[in-house]
């Protein structure tokens, strides 16, 4: 049997660092609040003109280099922020990889569009479709906030993570277990940006009304669901491994927020010492989490090879999903 075997990984954060600091100056909040209630202390913003598919080649380039491979066969990206709507930025990605006459999509499920990626991407491979994928998370939240709403605006950074996927067989290192994917799409208006779309371009107004163009979240709502289907994914993922999930030795959730980790923690009575977390650093940065999340762990030596490791996200739709895999040996290419 063929199996998706995670062998390369990069990740790239914009320069500008933007501090709590910065935010408090022009809103109404405080350093303490936002490290209390939501943990981040910096997060990476993009340049002017800086888009998402500029993030993700520069993972990718890092993926592959740590791979040791010179291209991929196909492109899989995970992204809210698309350079724009049409076409998908993934085939612009594939083209200044070097990848000629390869398969190259995006995927909209919003902070799960990572694990979705990977889903995806482990199908193709198993399948027989490809022998070998870059799947890529890549956000430029930055682009989408509302500069006034502090509700937002200190969750969220820029960034891409990307590994490379190969065929190889299901009790090697590195292979991607069963994946657990769901969505609710009678509660979509939790995560949204209204405007945009046909259904608000199709109405008799065409000019959307102010701040529609803005990324909006409830906050409350959205942290019980969070919670809840992380810990519903990451158990059924985890049983269809044939683990459990006290053999766990490391989870990489998604970043939402430090409340939301040491709930999911709680939930599953997995000592939050186990969790890698780096959302002080880089806040919330959605499709890009897991694998910048990931990249952190390798580069701290809290992901070690032979380690059972557990990923699990919840995003907009709504969607959730987790997966697992044994870490490989493998290092990153700065």
């Amino acid at each position: 049997m063929r199996a998706a075997v995670v062998t390369g990984l990069g990740s790239w954060l914009p320069p500008r660092v933007v501090t709590n600091d910065e935010l408090t100056a022009r809103l109404d909040t405080t350093d303490e609040w936002i490290r209390s209630r939501i943990g981040v202390v910096t997060r990476h913003v993009v340049a002017p003109g800086t888009a998402t598919s500029d993030l993700s080649v520069e993972a990718a380039r890092r993926a592959l280099r740590s791979a040791g491979v010179p291209g991929a066969g196909g492109v899989v990206l995970a992204t809210t922020t698309p350079d724009r709507p049409c076409p998908a930025s993934a085939p612009e990605i594939a083209s200044r990889l070097g990848l000629v006459d390869v398969p190259a999509f995006d995927i909209a499920a919003v902070c799960t569009g990572f694990v979705y990626g990977l889903g995806v991407g482990a199908g193709l491979i198993t399948a027989g479709t490809a022998d070998s994928l870059l799947v890529i998370g890549g956000d430029a939240y930055s682009t989408i906030l509302d500069p006034r709403d502090r509700t937002t605006s200190v969750i969220f950074g820029d960034g891409a993570g990307a590994v490379v996927l190969r065929a190889g067989s299901p009790d090697e290192p590195g292979a991607l277990g069963p994946f657990d994917l769901g969505s609710d799409g009678a509660r979509s208006d939790l995560i949204t940006v209204r405007a945009g779309g046909s259904r608000q371009r199709s109405s008799r107004d065409a000019v959307p009304p102010p701040g529609d163009e803005f990324f909006r979240m409830e906050g409350r709502e959205v942290f019980a669901n969070a919670v809840a289907r992380m810990a519903e994914a990451s158990r059924n993922a985890v049983k269809r491994r044939g683990w459990a999930v006290s053999e766990v030795d490391r989870v990489i959730a998604h970043q939402a927020n430090v409340r939301i980790l040491d709930a999911v923690s709680a939930e599953l009575d997995v000592p939050r010492e186990k969790f890698v977390s780096n959302i002080a650093d880089v806040g919330n940065t959605s499709a890009a989490s897991i694998p910048l999340a990931l990249a952190h762990g390798v580069r701290t030596g809290e992901l070690r090879a032979g380690q059972k490791v557990l990923l699990t996200a919840f995003g907009g739709g709504l969607t959730w999903g987790a997966t697992t895999l044994v870490w490989p040996e493998l290092s990153l290419a700065e």
